[in-house]
């Protein structure tokens, strides 16, 4: 059997990307609403990077179902990442270091949504990036002090989880806190989960849920990490009163919280692909964390054992896997996580199993569109491409060093560009093995 790695490893990431497009994954649940004869406001509010084309499905979902349905609202999503829409306000701003734009956007959601009453309802777009997109900060911390703190948790190599759970307890809006002020209007959460484990509290930082996170909690992560906080954020973490709403408390009102798209569905869709081209898709997981070069080196030992030993699957066979991995920052290149675990894939072949390198074909990108803060989506690496870096005097490891990837890539032309999917289930990855 003759099969383009290039071309079925692409086909796969647009499958998995196209599983979590707001028109096709939201309608159905939105349904209900849409028809309702409604007397209250219906106010659309949201936040992250698939904010805009939330705000646009629910439109066309409305006008086709309720014209004279009056919706209304604002939506925070990332510069690049807008889309037209009608009656919802799309407003843009920074990601992943919060900025004026994000904070002043905040600020207007909250006051959107507060004063409302019980025959009123709010429909709340929620999807990843939404933490640094909602960014306002609570009494006494300013935004200056909040963005220092968020560039050294992106430098650290904290998870999500931990990121988010620092984030919260510095937020006037998440951690519940945007729930709480809708109250007692009926709020109607979607969400397209960019997390491992898809948890709606850690989502966007969770603004419309219960917070389980605790002040000690986020305390704990700049101690792990030995971060020192500004004097406003280590006040503020001091303070039993800024405590986040936890799970049960009546002042988070009615609430209805849907998950409209997940990771495993499009690795599910991806896995469809590859089966049509008669390769055995073995899903890994779709919340796997950790460094990403230590990931590489796990995915490529399992890699290894297909191509030596037909298990967990005999050749050809793709090993896809989601989630979120990290990169500690140590050196000054270019790239973002995607970008650093195929370069440590890469590595890894070429030190331990050089022999099977010409099997070998791997994607990781990160469904939004954008790996880190450079240009492109992810990066492909294809048999061959090991003699052709040689060949082009291209240092893998001396780029896998200075956290470089992105230079890497670009110089063997295996960057993906994508520009902005306006929707985001985070990282994609596939390990072909022929």
């Amino acid at each position: 059997m003759s099969l383009d790695p290039n071309d079925l490893l692409r086909r796969m990431m647009d499958a998995a990307i196209a599983a979590a497009d707001p028109a096709q994954c939201l309608p159905p649940h939105l349904l209900p609403l849409a028809r309702a004869d409604h007397k209250g406001r219906t106010v659309v509010i949201g936040a992250g990077k698939a904010a805009a084309s939330m705000a646009s499905a629910v439109e066309s979902l409305f006008a086709a179902e309720a014209p004279d349905c009056g919706l209304e609202g604002l939506v925070v999503t990332r510069y690049g990442h807008g889309c037209a829409t009608t009656w919802i306000e799309v407003v843009e701003a920074s990601h992943p270091v919060p900025d004026v734009a994000g904070r002043d956007a905040a600020r207007r959601i909250l006051d959107l949504v507060s004063g409302l009453g019980s025959e009123d309802r709010v429909i709340a777009l929620i999807s990843g990036g939404g933490s640094a997109l909602l960014t306002l900060p609570m009494d006494g911390v300013s935004l200056e002090d909040k963005q220092a703190v968020n560039r050294d948790l992106l430098k650290s190599g904290a998870t999500i989880h931990e990121m988010n759970a620092v984030r919260k307890h510095l937020s006037a809006i998440k951690g519940g806190r945007l729930a709480a002020a809708a109250a007692p209007a009926a709020l109607h959460a979607f969400l397209i989960s960019d997390v491992p484990g898809d948890d709606p509290d850690v989502i966007a930082s969770g603004p419309t849920v219960a917070d389980t996170s605790t002040l000690a909690d986020a305390k704990a992560v700049l101690r792990k990490y030995a971060i020192t906080p500004p004097e406003s954020v280590a006040k503020a973490l001091d303070d039993a009163a800024n405590e986040t709403p936890k799970p049960g408390d009546a002042v988070l009102g009615k609430a209805e919280t849907v998950m409209a798209a997940r990771p495993q569905a499009s690795l599910e869709a991806a896995a469809e692909i590859a089966r049509a081209a008669g390769v055995t898709p073995v899903i890994l997981g779709d919340a796997i964390e950790g460094e990403s070069r230590d990931v590489a080196t796990v995915m490529a030992g399992i890699a290894a054992q297909v191509a030596r030993h037909g298990q967990p699957a005999a050749a050809p066979c793709v090993l896809l896997s989601g989630g979120e991995t990290t990169v500690t920052v140590r050196g000054d290149g270019r790239g973002g996580r995607n970008a650093e675990f195929l370069c440590a894939f890469a590595v890894t072949l070429k030190r331990r199993m050089p022999e099977l390198a010409d099997r070998i074909a791997a994607l990781a990108c990160d469904t939004d569109g954008i790996d880190g803060t450079e240009d492109n989506a992810g990066v492909l690496f294809v048999p061959g491409d090991l003699e052709r870096a040689e060949m082009a005097g291209i240092d893998l490891v001396g780029h896998l060093e200075n956290n470089d990837g992105y230079s890497a890539f670009a110089a063997l032309d295996r960057l993906i560009v994508t520009g902005p999917t306006l929707t985001n289930v985070n990282d994609f990855r596939a390990v072909l093995i022929l």
